[in-house]
């Protein structure tokens, strides 16, 4: 049974339409994250199932009950925004046990649940300071204790994590991770990172122009996206994406040419008809340079070194270039003609209308 239905959402601002008929059904201790592009209505969601915005259709459901109606703070819901929004006149116990002074909880119940916030996120040593005198980690992991002290049905996060610096944000994620292990809540968390999305989510639901792309879990989504738009959005660096010339059938056998070279593909991968016009779509590691043979050639044009992995950026016949996962090692030199080698069965198809024509065998 669903434990936080949405069902036919809808948000409209004047003429701008923003969720356009969102359905989505997710149970009870998942972690579920919203993400997408700037603008695809993944804060719009989230602040419309807070009840920080009005829906103008459709219902949301939180365990058995409709809660479409209902004040933001009658929905059992707790948030994390970006900003943290803490009081900066108050200490850090002061604003962990804030809500639930508000809510005219028994002192020892008061103190009793900041003891225990205070510990499982090593606030401590931090108790009698105030928010100007807490770094931007600090800061965010007393936002997060004052929700759980609420112990809400769900945990909504808004780009909780986008103003700390890149070590703090993998802190912080390690730290939700054990977090909702811990908790066991329910948790909702928008980012437009989908390495956050990646590492920290059960399932990813990917939003686009205000309308649900795809759900799945991140392997999912990164093995088997339904679209094109899915496939660029997943993955860092993004897909390759090259356009197919002709495509003959050879028995069992589809020979795709490209830029003067062929690329075979089992016709027992595409479940339907031959679309009209092919666009091959292969991961940057799912290609590799070799000595010879391959089936592309291209030139060097710059080579990114990571440290623990390289990305060679090579430009093809055709002028585009696309992006070849390379040895940490690598002595590749601007300038360089390589061979490139598909991995053929990790390759997936798209038609005109950019959906995916092709599967995933089970065994790749």
């Amino acid at each position: 049974m669903s434990y936080l239905a949405i069902t036919d959402l809808q948000k409209h601002y004047d003429s701008y339409h923003a969720l356009r008929g969102i359905n989505l059904s997710i149970t009870e201790g998942e972690f579920v994250v919203f993400v997408g592009p700037s603008g695809c209505g993944k804060s719009t969601l989230l602040r419309t199932i807070a009840g920080l915005e009005s829906s103008t259709g459709g219902t949301i459901e939180l365990d058995g009950r409709d809660i479409t109606e209902l004040a933001s703070s009658k929905r059992d819901l707790a948030m994390v925004f970006q900003s943290y929004a803490l009081y900066p006149h108050m200490t850090v116990a002061d604003n962990l046990s804030f809500a639930l002074r508000l809510a005219k909880v028994p002192d020892e119940e008061i103190k009793e649940k900041v003891r225990s916030v205070s510990a499982s996120l090593q606030l401590d040593p931090l108790l009698e300071r105030k928010p100007k005198e807490l770094s931007g980690g600090q800061r965010q992991r007393v936002a997060i204790g004052r929700a759980i002290v609420r112990q809400p049905k769900v945990f909504l996060f808004d780009e909780p994590l986008s103003n700390l610096d890149a070590a703090l944000r993998v802190q912080m994620r390690l730290e939700l991770a054990r977090l909702h292990k811990k908790l066991g809540t329910t948790m909702i968390y928008v980012t437009h990172d989908q390495v956050e999305a990646m590492t920290l989510a059960d399932r990813v639901v990917i939003l686009n122009a205000g309308q649900i792309e795809q759900v799945g879990t991140p392997l999912e989504l990164y093995r088997k996206p339904n679209s094109r738009f899915v496939a660029e959005f997943i993955g860092t660096p993004k897909m390759n994406l090259m356009p197919v010339d002709s495509v003959v059938r050879d028995g069992e056998t589809l020979n795709l040419k490209l830029l003067n070279s062929q690329v075979d593909f089992p016709a027992n991968r595409l479940p339907g008809q031959l679309p009209s016009s092919v666009i091959l779509g292969i991961r940057p590691e799912h290609m590799s340079i070799v000595p010879e043979g391959g089936q592309i050639s291209g030139v060097v044009e710059l080579i990114e070194h990571l440290g623990s992995e390289a990305y060679a950026h090579i430009q093809l016949g055709s002028g585009q270039t696309i992006i070849v996962k390379a040895s940490a090692r690598s002595e590749l030199q601007d300038g360089q003609a390589v061979n490139l080698l598909i991995d053929e069965a990790e390759v997936i198809l798209f038609n005109e209308n950019d959906r995916v024509v092709s599967v995933i065998p089970e065994e790749a």
